[in-house]
């Protein structure tokens, strides 16, 4: 493998021990090697998790950053040096039918889901003024729908043990310039957060996670910098920030955080 795999590798242990059968992740939005999807799927992987995960290869090629050959291939690669079992699943969420598509291959290929970890998006730059009418039905069909169509599949469908079964969303603040990306985001938010109470007799717990602006490859110099001239720590945020809260929120330690909105984001401000 050519890859840096720091990103999915690293000399800690994992938080907590978790059943001798290994319990199943469902990641959504893990289309490069470099992004946040990529660094929580390995994080989970190391700390006991089978994984699977979601592409969505024509988002990435109509990006700045441009499509990345190979990723999903590299990243299950990668999960199995963990010792997970892996399924990836290339799917449009924007497409009403997708998540039941997605967790019907997920429980053939692994069994059923304990933890929904969703990273996947729509984000293309656009405000109050030159937003379209199809841009912005996409942003809520993906970020919104389809967050709310893959908890109702969780929820249905949900056989864990109670007490161990986790719904995380990733969010963001960002509204200005980013217009249907940020109110999408809000929604999901509230659908997520939902779940902390309707899916109380399962057992499960649900929380939001803001990580901030997180560098995987998309930040020019001036958003750096400025980045940097926000953040107490002085530094970027990484993938690797946002995969160990994720892992503690569904490690056994993690239980009592229910219904929460978390800032992980280094004090930026």
């Amino acid at each position: 493998m050519t890859t840096n795999n720091d990103q999915y590798r690293s000399a800690e242990p994992a938080r907590s021990p978790l059943p001798a059968t290994r319990p199943v992740a469902l990641v959504t939005g893990v289309g490069r090697t470099a992004g946040i999807g990529a660094g929580i799927a390995g994080r989970l992987a190391r700390s006991g998790w089978d994984i699977a995960f979601t592409y969505w290869t024509a988002y990435d090629e109509r990006m700045a950053w441009g499509g990345e050959p190979g990723a999903a291939a590299t990243i299950t690669d990668a999960l199995a040096e963990e010792g997970a079992a892996t399924t990836a699943v290339e799917a449009d969420l924007a497409d009403p039918d997708a998540p039941a598509r997605v967790f019907d291959e997920v429980e053939r290929a692994l069994g059923g889901v304990t933890a929904l970890v969703m990273c996947h998006c729509e984000s293309v730059d656009s405000g109050l003024l030159d937003t379209t009418v199809e841009s912005f039905d996409r942003h809520f069909a993906v970020n919104a729908r389809a967050t709310w169509l893959l908890i109702r599949e969780y929820g249905l469908r949900c056989a864990s043990a109670p007490g161990s079964g986790r719904i995380i969303g990733l969010t963001s603040d960002h509204t200005v310039g980013n217009l249907p990306y940020g109110a999408s985001k809000g929604a999901l938010d509230r659908i997520t957060l939902a779940a902390s109470h309707e899916l109380a007799h399962l057992g499960v717990t649900a929380n939001v996670i803001n990580p901030g602006p997180v560098d995987t490859g998309w930040m020019t110099d001036d958003v750096r910098e400025h980045v940097l001239g926000r953040t107490p720590l002085s530094r970027l945020g990484t993938p690797r920030d946002t995969a160990h809260l994720v892992d503690f929120l569904c490690s056994p330690q993690g239980q009592w955080v229910n219904g929460q909105l978390l800032m992980s984001n280094g004090g930026f401000a």
